[in-house]
């Protein structure tokens, strides 16, 4: 426990550091953790090869730097020529399984890739379209509160299982719990980040806990289907990066569409 609570603190630690510092600490950061993803989730998935990581930097440099020169032809053409080569490295593969690799080469890019870009343009969706650390600090807050509120309910008073065939522990207790709690943190943090009305944070807080429950259930899924405990073992206690973000991976989407429907 003490090793899982420095080890979280120091993480937290770093996060918020670099939301807070700056645009580009906040970017470089979230680059970081989308290639160390990658790499979980290759392992996991047993994804062979470096093109999972040129293609998702050939995206991410695309998708987040529009107006960088690179980005107009270079990295679309990187793009294309790696999934080419992808395909045709299994067309001439005796011995592959090419739709099951092709398959777990989609999910990777989607769930680690596309979920990652999603999440750093989270704090750009406002009117100015400037970086604004408040949006995703916000999101991060909510997600935690969720996440130790769930535990707690369920913890005290759980006892009818959410989804046990993927999730012993959880339940729908603690779910409950966890969405009230975050409505109340959401309309509270609404006083302090005045950059959303009071109803806005807390349709974001209802958001956050169902699709941050969705998110990590999917994650262990995941784990359960490939036999293994953690994604990785880069936290002490904690395992690896994946298991740490499970939640805004798969939340983040939703909560982007929600903020430039709003905005």
């Amino acid at each position: 426990m003490l090793t899982r609570a420095i080890s979280g603190a120091v993480f937290v630690s770093i996060l918020v550091f670099a939301i807070l510092f700056n645009a580009n600490a906040f970017l470089a950061l979230f680059f970081i953790f989308m290639l160390i993803s990658i790499f979980e989730f290759s392992k996991m998935l047993e994804i062979k090869g470096i093109e999972p990581y040129l293609l998702s930097i050939s995206i991410f440099c695309s998708s987040i730097f529009p107006n960088w020169e690179l980005s107009t032809i270079y990295t679309d053409t990187l793009s294309v020529l790696i999934v080419l080569i992808v395909f045709i490295k299994h067309l001439f593969d005796k011995k592959s399984d090419a739709i099951k690799e092709l398959g777990n080469f989609l999910l990777c890019i989607v769930y680690t890739c596309i979920s990652y870009i999603f999440i750093v343009k989270i704090p750009y969706t406002n009117q100015t379209n400037n970086y604004d650390s408040v949006l995703i600090l916000g999101v991060f807050i909510l997600i935690w509160s969720n996440d130790t509120f769930a535990y707690l309910t369920g913890v005290t008073i759980g006892k009818t299982k959410l989804l046990e065939r993927v999730s012993p522990k959880k339940t729908i207790e603690g779910f409950i719990g966890g969405v009230l709690a975050t409505m109340i943190i959401s309309f509270l943090i609404s006083f302090k980040f005045t950059i959303l009305l009071p109803y806005q944070w807390i349709i974001l807080g209802v958001l956050t806990s169902i699709f941050g429950v969705v998110g990590d259930l999917i994650a262990s899924m995941f784990k359960r289907q490939t036999g293994v405990k953690d994604t990785g073992n880069i936290i002490p206690g904690h395992g690896g990066i994946i298991d740490r973000l499970d939640s805004i991976i798969f939340v983040a989407p939703f909560i982007y569409l929600y903020l430039k429907f709003i905005t």
